[in-house]
């Protein structure tokens, strides 16, 4: 009787999790989506007074046991006025290569909504039109949802995997960002990251897919503050010495300071995926750049497009400014804010002192702001990966170029590669440009990314657990 039954078994999960099935919609797991994103948003994840993140990994907690976790691999740490969430879903321990854990990375926490600036309440999930509305829709409680719908999915169907899979939920990652740098220490022995907030594909506007890009780097985040201090006076016996045109004349030297061109594996698959689909003239520029980034006229073409000049390497620009303390005094300060997104690879203390050169007056004093974000190195680009995402893509839009890339933005990925653990964003979403409300208004996603994005994670995460 048990050899039976682990054969029946046997072939039960073979003919569950074969391309065939893959194919196939999971009706169950995308009712399960839509309720758990709709109930989600309802959920005030907001840092400071008020904030609804404990709770809100409170009931994430329960619908994962009922839906077959054990009470006790369902954890929540609070921390401050946040939390953190882990949920283990116990592997076999025979993982091709070992039984390391595969980490999968997501936030609870959105960015403030105020609902007299929306068309409809933020916080309250509206079903329109084929989308669905709320702050978190896209960022990334969507992503929440259909992910623990789909591990729930797996453990209902019997999937084991070969290696522990951890969700692992931050609670603070539009903010401090301290949850993730916490998730990080404790799981930094794991096989490697998947991160669902990130990545995904692109649809023109007639719905067609463009291409998908799989993030594998992310540039350090930085802010430098600029000080000029001066004796100040009357206004009336102006003096060369003054602390607002100082600092003037140093943000102009650093405007003018032009950074290097930097390209890594990640950005070199990225700019060679581009440039095959590029009108001749950008396609030259680009490939002179892959060729040597010491090319000027290269660099100052692709940095003259703001959707190109962050892939190029490190780059600065003044954000803020203040300075005097009265209308008829000289100034006795005066301070700039300058934001810079660093190529991986370059420590934040070169971008410093780079800056306090490039800005060549002594009387201007660089610091290093707490930014909360720490360097981190790009991830290899790994064939097992690669294929797996790969394939789960064209599962559903066959042939659609898969593009490594590297984000200008801040992730809780960069916390894991700092410790060694590869992190790649994954996100299934295909998206239209004018679909995009990520962090703004009126944030919606369309209700039928639902059914693939359930088909890929599936995909996915059999594919690399196993």
């Amino acid at each position: 009787m048990r050899f039976r039954l682990l054969a029946t078994a046997a072939v039960f999960a073979a003919a569950a999790f074969s391309p065939a099935a893959m194919a196939q919609g999971h009706p169950e797991a995308e009712a399960q989506a839509l309720d758990l994103l709709k109930r989600g948003i309802a959920f005030r994840t907001v840092a400071g007074p008020g904030n609804q993140t404990p709770a809100y990994a409170a009931y994430l907690k329960q619908v994962l046991v009922a839906g077959g976790f054990a009470e006790g691999d369902v954890e929540i740490v609070p921390m401050d006025d946040t939390a953190y969430l882990v949920a283990r879903y116990r592997g076999t321990g025979t993982a091709k290569g070992g039984a390391k854990p595969l980490l999968i990375s997501g936030h609870m926490d959105v960015v403030e909504a105020k609902p007299a600036d929306w068309t409809r309440d933020p916080f309250t999930a509206v079903v329109e039109n084929g989308y669905v509305y709320g702050r978190g829709a896209t960022d990334m409680k969507y992503d929440l949802s259909t992910m623990v719908a789909t591990l729930i999915d797996l453990k209902r169907t019997g999937f084991k995997p070969g290696r522990d899979i951890v969700l692992l939920l931050s609670g603070d990652e539009e903010t401090m960002m301290r949850t993730g740098a916490a998730q990080a220490e404790r799981f930094a022995d794991a096989e490697l990251l998947l991160n669902i907030d990130g990545g995904g594909g692109r649809l023109d506007e007639a719905g067609k897919p463009v291409l998908y890009g799989i993030d594998g780097a992310e540039k350090t985040y930085a802010d430098y503050e600029l000080t000029v201090t001066n004796p100040g006076g009357h206004s009336s016996a102006p003096r060369k010495d003054n602390a607002i045109y100082t600092l003037a004349h140093a943000l102009a030297k650093i405007e003018a300071h032009v950074f290097p061109g930097q390209v890594n594996e990640i950005t070199r698959a990225s700019w060679t995926a581009a440039a095959a689909r590029a009108e001749p003239a950008r396609a030259a520029m680009i490939r002179r750049f892959l060729a040597d980034q010491t090319d000027a006229e290269a660099l100052a073409a692709l940095r003259a497009e703001p959707g190109l000049v962050g892939q190029t390497g490190t780059t600065c620009v003044a954000t803020m400014i203040s300075g005097g303390h009265a209308t008829n005094a000289l100034p006795q300060r005066a301070t700039a804010n300058v934001n810079c997104r660093i190529f991986p690879g370059t420590p934040v203390e070169d971008v410093r002192k780079t800056l306090e050169q490039a800005a060549g007056e002594p009387a201007v004093q660089v610091r290093t702001l707490d930014s909360g974000s720490i360097a981190s190195p790009a991830s290899p680009l790994r064939p097992d990966v690669m294929k797996a995402v790969t394939d789960a893509v064209h599962a559903r839009f066959p042939g659609v170029t898969v593009v490594p890339a590297m984000t200008s933005g801040a992730s809780d990925s960069m916390w894991f590669r700092a410790k060694g653990v590869p992190s790649y964003a994954v996100s299934p979403k295909f998206m239209k440009d004018s679909d995009d409300f990520s962090h703004g208004l009126n944030e919606r996603t369309p209700v039928s990314e639902i059914a693939p994005s359930i088909t890929y994670y599936r995909s996915l995460l059999t594919a690399l657990a196993r």
